[in-house]
């Protein structure tokens, strides 16, 4: 499917620019784009990446990721039974689902990469997606996420009223889309046009190797954490716990609590030109220790076990730079095609020709360009939620609609550039499809949704 999409994309792109008279800005936003796609996306993703993967090699070696597996066996048993319970994959994936439900974009990208390599050794077809690879594709661009960060902090720093007020909006929206993109997932996979064989049911990795055998990703425990390792592990916690708190309650710090203790430390005063509820400090404290907590947790949990953790972070770390290689032509190709189409006036056009048709169903003919741009661009779609907020004011309907899609869908082909390319996946059978269907269905929900809350 993505080879007709992007063929259509560019041939759309000169047809449309060439009668418009926009071929030069049809030649400029191709070139842009590809200048995007490898200057200010892959390069810099590699460097996130060797991070990210040299922690996530952290946390497989000490056993972590097992545990997160263990514990949601049974769903993702469900979500994907061609994987083994206790491959490292359903880990990794946990781990991108995490991520992104938090928002925690920098993270979420180079934890969902390092599941894509564990799904592709268990690929029985190189080069075309499995079961497993298009339902893990379909809940990334479903946009499982908890906390709408981007959307809530356009509307806050315009100065709405309740810029948290789309949170609640944007997780039932995403409840909708996810579930209608896991549902047309499993439907999808047994239709004759996006089969591509049977997959095998695996046993689990505990089973699925004999007596002497060394399978592939067969996780080995490590040494025990001692009682002094759980002591330590526990003022670590509580530590940042401590820090979540004086984030969230100022006056709590212990400066404001014994003066006469700490004389010495100067008393750190809110200065935030934006009202902010009990909320909005709980996001803001998240994302802004969720990163720390986990790049230093599992370092130290992973030492407590008795794993090398400089060797084993650099052993991860070297695949983040030939991951991001191997992204490039794939970046560049999507990005181009979505930039030429973009300079062409594709946007506008489509809008004009859809507006009659969405006149007449009720639709927000105001929200089409955001529509249409969001499963192709994350910044054309940010630009177009702001252009909103700031022609029709933070707490207008049509301002919260957008800042609600904005939280409850993906920029699907992205997503599927960067996560099939990464593994050389050229065959995406359903995973476009079922995507596309997901954003749909979360479009729908959030105007309905809002409709519902604010009007």
């Amino acid at each position: 499917m993505l080879n007709y999409i992007w063929l259509g994309l560019v041939l759309l792109a000169v047809i449309i620019g060439g009668y418009n008279g926009n071929l030069d800005q049809v030649t400029k936003g191709g070139f842009d784009m590809a200048e995007t796609a490898v200057m200010k996306i892959a390069l810099p993703l590699s460097a996130i990446m060797t991070i990210w993967l040299g922690v996530m090699r952290l946390a497989e070696k000490s056993g972590l990721v097992l545990i997160l597996a263990r514990a949601m066996r049974p769903v993702m048993r469900w979500l994907f039974p061609q994987v083994p319970a206790d491959h490292p994959a359903m880990g990794a994936m946990l781990m991108n689902i995490a991520a992104n439900m938090l928002g925690l974009s920098n993270a979420a990208t180079p934890l969902g990469l390092r599941a894509m390599a564990h799904l592709q050794k268990l690929n029985h077809h190189p080069g075309t997606a499995t079961n497993a690879m298009c339902m893990f594709l379909t809940i990334n661009t479903s946009s499982v996420q908890l906390i709408p960060a981007t959307a809530v902090g356009i509307l806050a720093v315009a100065g709405a009223a309740n810029p948290t007020s789309i949170v609640g909006t944007a997780f039932l929206a995403t409840i909708c889309s996810t579930a209608v993109g896991i549902a047309s997932a499993k439907l999808f996979e047994k239709r004759g046009v996006f089969r591509a064989g049977e997959e095998p049911v695996q046993p689990a990795a505990s089973d699925a190797a004999g007596e002497g055998d060394a399978p592939m990703d067969i996780f080995v425990e490590p040494a025990k954490t001692t009682k002094g390792g759980k002591v330590l592990l526990a003022f670590f916690i509580a530590f940042f716990t401590y820090i979540f708190i004086t984030l969230v309650f100022p006056n709590w710090r212990l400066q404001n609590l014994f003066p006469n203790v700490f004389p010495q430390m100067s008393v750190v005063k809110e200065s935030s030109p934006i009202p902010q509820n009990a909320f909005i400090k709980v996001v803001q404290a998240i994302s802004l220790l969720a990163i720390p907590f986990f790049l230093s947790f599992f370092p130290l949990y992973a030492a407590l076990r008795r794993v090398k953790v400089y060797e084993e972070f650099v052993e991860g770390a070297k695949e983040g730079f030939q991951v991001a290689i191997r992204i490039i032509p794939f970046l560049v190709a999507i990005l181009t095609a979505v930039g030429m189409f973009r300079g062409a006036g594709g946007i506008d056009l489509l809008t004009k020709i859809l507006r009659p048709a969405l006149d007449f169903i009720h639709f927000p003919t105001e929200l089409l360009p955001l529509v249409l741009m969001r499963p192709l661009s994350g910044s054309g779609s940010i630009a177009l939620v702001s252009d909103l907020v700031k022609n029709f004011g933070p707490d207008h309907l049509f301002s919260l609609m957008g800042a609600t899609i904005l939280g409850s869908t993906e920029t699907t082909f992205y997503v599927i550039a960067v996560y099939f390319g990464a593994v050389g996946i050229r065959r995406s059978r359903h995973a476009v499809a079922a995507g596309l269907l997901a954003d749909i269905a979360g479009v729908i929900a959030s105007i309905i949704i809002c409709r519902m809350m604010f009007s």
